[in-house]
């Protein structure tokens, strides 16, 4: 198999699966909050994920890392079936431009990839904006590593991280 010169292999082990779980797992003691981490299947879409957790759609919720326009990040949380609403993000933040980064730029931010982002255990504690929706259920979140899964009371992750609350979504 040739590779194209650009393409860049990041080899996965065992190691990496397990720091970035026991950050998460270590900052959530740290900060008081009960979790529970469990290993889940690989899914197709929202609805197949939800059915294997054996949770509706909006208790699965997405950690999207959000850069400002001067360089810093937000950690917005946002539940499945629905999505980012800029203006309304822009106008909480006061800002007149945000962006989603690369994964690279997201792993730098966060020290996880894409698909296991969670603000426990962050390299960095970025604020966070919890859509409204959250608040009063237990969620599902990236656990800092792939295969795996963090529930939490969306409550207590939203006193945990002092998180703004508020209408931060719209339908997908």
């Amino acid at each position: 198999m040739t590779e194209s010169p650009d393409a860049v292999e990041t080899p996965r082990n065992d190691s990496a699966v397990e720091d970035g779980r026991a950050r998460a797992e270590a900052d959530a003691a740290a900060r008081g909050v009960s979790i529970r981490i469990v290993q889940r299947p690989a899914a197709n879409s929202l609805a197949e994920a939800a059915g294997l957790l054996g949770i509706q759609p909006a208790d699965i919720v997405k950690t999207l890392v959000v850069k400002r326009s001067d360089g810093t990040f937000v950690f917005a949380l946002v539940p499945g079936g629905r999505k980012i609403s800029w203006p309304k993000l822009r106008t909480l933040l006061g800002v007149n431009k945000l962006q989603l980064p690369d994964a690279r730029v997201a792993l730098d931010a966060t020290g996880y990839e894409r698909g296991t982002i969670t603000p426990f255990g962050s390299t960095t504690a970025w604020p966070v904006v919890a859509d409204e929706s959250v608040v009063g259920r237990t969620i599902a979140l990236g656990a800092g590593a792939h295969g795996y899964t963090l529930f939490a009371d969306a409550d207590d992750v939203v006193r945990a991280f002092s998180a703004t609350v508020a209408d931060i979504t719209e339908p997908e």
